[in-house]
């Protein structure tokens, strides 16, 4: 595609982001939609990120993402959240126009991947293990639409999980509970879980040999969702492999379909989610 004076650009800001993967997955699928669109990273200080918001607002930039450190903090120079974002608290894709709006798709990335690769949580009971940006944005989107039967959250930090329950029970009017993730009460908390979504950094590169349950621990009629995704196949799936699990998902699925949906958000299209899939496991590959 020949980049002229109509050419939409639109960028991930961060620090560091020079390992970004999101260029070559939305450029692939510009080029596929045959879109007049180029997509580039932008390296944003803290200092620097209220004079970069107001920039992409003059340039008339097409479309923003917002990776760590800024997704919370970026949030006071947007004219509008989305329901979601509001009530995560942090913002990962900006829809540019006469007003910024900013929204989270990493729920929907998750949501999109579970179903989309057998795990529907319609009607199903669902365990989250960890109770951070993620697991905060996963546990709001499938209490506001993943239909579940019951969501439980588990992990270290008694403050957090409390104050998580707390936010999501009361933002979306969904039942929530909690509990200590401890050697004790792993194998009651995996008892009665039909889908275990995995949200803590345990596992990802470079300790690709830590996980927190081993074969044994796991049983083998859930579905599994890991959402680290370097390494692509992490400790922790290995060991569902090896428990019999069937239905396994990656982080790459949560990653490309929160791209997916962002280009929705900005441009109302159809995105190739399994081109842009294959595009990210080739750089993985890497």
């Amino acid at each position: 595609m020949e980049i002229d004076g109509k050419t939409k650009v639109f960028c991930v800001i961060g620090d560091p982001i020079e390992h970004t993967l999101s260029p070559a997955m939305h450029n692939a699928a510009f080029e596929e939609l045959n879109l007049n669109c180029v997509y580039t990273a932008f390296n944003v200080s803290r200092e620097s990120l209220k004079e970069a918001v107001e920039g992409f607002r003059a340039l008339g930039i097409g479309g923003v993402n917002v990776t760590i450190p800024h997704k919370v903090a970026v949030m006071q120079y947007l004219d509008e959240l989305s329901e979601e974002a509001k009530i995560i608290g942090a913002v990962n894709t900006i829809k540019m126009g006469e007003r910024l709006v900013g929204y989270n798709t990493d729920g929907d990335g998750a949501l999109q991947a579970l179903i989309s690769r057998g795990a529907d949580p319609e009607g199903r009971d669902v365990l989250i293990l960890g109770s951070g940006g993620a697991a905060r944005a996963i546990a709001v989107t499938l209490a506001l639409k993943g239909g579940v039967n019951t969501l439980r959250l588990v992990g270290i930090d008694r403050e957090e999980l409390q104050k998580l329950a707390s936010d999501v029970g009361k933002c979306t009017g969904a039942e929530v509970s909690w509990g200590i993730f401890t050697d004790e009460s792993k194998q009651r908390e995996l008892e009665k879980i039909d889908i275990l979504i995995h949200c803590t950094p345990v596992g990802m590169a470079p300790k690709v040999n830590d996980t927190l349950l081993r074969a044994e621990d796991i049983p083998a009629d859930i579905c599994l969702m890991d959402i680290v995704y370097t390494p692509l196949e992490t400790r922790l799936m290995k060991e569902a492999k090896k428990a019999g699990v069937k239905v396994i998902i990656g982080g790459v699925d949560m990653f490309v379909n929160q791209g997916a949906e962002a280009e929705r958000i900005w441009l109302n299209v159809d995105p190739p989610v399994d081109l842009m899939r294959r595009v990210v496991l080739e750089r993985l590959r890497r």
